[in-house]
Formats: structure tokens, sequence, C-alpha cells
């Protein structure tokens, strides 16, 4: 038991923190899913270390205590779209950071609704415009299970939809490769 006051640390650092690959694969994760810090990305690397580890002591048990524990982890990663159905332990072991970061509401919201970068999808899901079924989420980092994924919409008054029709391209009309290849090819004749 600790102090209320003082929770427990919900993630780790790297350990090694000045090596150079890391830091540079870190910034373009960071870039990709639009994360605020690299404490975000760190705290999903620490969620999927703990999945990674129940797995790993799942397979270190007999076969009929996992048979009676193992379905309880498949179900709830496959819950949230980490895993399928089908899908074995050794699924579990192979998943990657990139895979998590990838069921947060803000890059499901950047997806579905087509804002130019994450950051922008971040601001609207933290001003309160993005809605699941009737509740206004406003937390980012919010883990959209398979089943709220198709509930996901824009709060009445928000006026973003409109925004985005309106900074949204015309559609160009597609041009034959072929077709400009011979006229250029006549036109330097």
């Amino acid at each position: 038991m600790g102090d209320p006051k003082y929770p427990r640390r919900m993630w780790r650092k790297p350990k090694r923190p000045l090596n150079y690959e890391l830091k540079m694969e870190e910034l373009k994760t960071l870039g990709t899913f639009g994360l605020r810090s690299k404490r975000e990305l760190w705290k999903a690397h620490t969620e999927l270390s703990r999945v990674r580890h129940q797995a790993r002591s799942l397979l270190a048990l007999r076969q009929e205590v996992r048979l009676e524990k193992e379905p309880i982890l498949m179900k709830s990663l496959s819950r949230i779209g980490l895993v399928s159905n089908e899908s074995t332990l050794d699924d579990v072991l192979n998943l990657q950071v990139n895979d998590l970061l990838s069921r947060r509401l803000q890059t499901i919201v950047s997806r579905k609704f087509g804002f130019k970068t994450p950051y922008q999808a971040r601001q609207a899901v933290i001003h309160g415009h993005i809605m699941i079924g009737d509740r206004k989420i406003n937390i980012p980092s919010y883990v959209v299970t398979l089943e709220e994924e198709k509930n996901i919409h824009f709060s009445p008054e928000s006026k973003i939809p409109s925004m985005l029709e309106s900074v949204k391209p015309e559609s160009k009309p597609e041009i034959n490769v072929a077709e400009t290849a011979e006229s250029e090819s006549e036109t330097k004749e």
C-alpha cells in the first residue's frame, strides 16, 4: 500500500537514453502519432511490456492452468483490436508499440476524419469536439475498443466538420499517363 498522493509511476525510461538510433526512432514515432512528449511513448512501451510479460508468464504455466487463463488475456486484447480472435500468445509477443499507439483515440480520429496532422486531431479531442456514442471524450490517449470505433463522431455544437469540408481540396480529374506522354512528344516535335 502506498500513499495515494504519490501514485506509482506509469512509465519507465529507456535503459540507454543516449543511443542515437533509439532517439531518432522515438522522434519519428512522436511525429507519426502526434504525441506530446516522449513520456507518452514510454507509457505505451511500459504497457506493451506489461502485456508481453503476462503472455510469457502464461507460456510458463502448466497446460491445464494455461488453458484456463489464456482466454482472459486474449479476449481483452482482441476487444481493443490489438490481436484477432484466433491469434495465439506468439502473436501477443510479436506486438509492437505502433500497434498500441494506433488504437489511441487521437490516431483513430486523425485517420477517420482526415485531419492534416495528428496534432490537429489531438487538439480536437482535447477541446471536446469528439464524442464516442453519447459521451464526450477529451483524453487523446484513450484506448478505443472495436465496438466504440464505429460510434466516434463530432459533437453537435462542433464547427470542425464544416471547416474540414471547406478546406478539403477539390477532387482533381484523373490524368491518363499515356495521353500525357503522347501530348508532350507531339509538342516537342
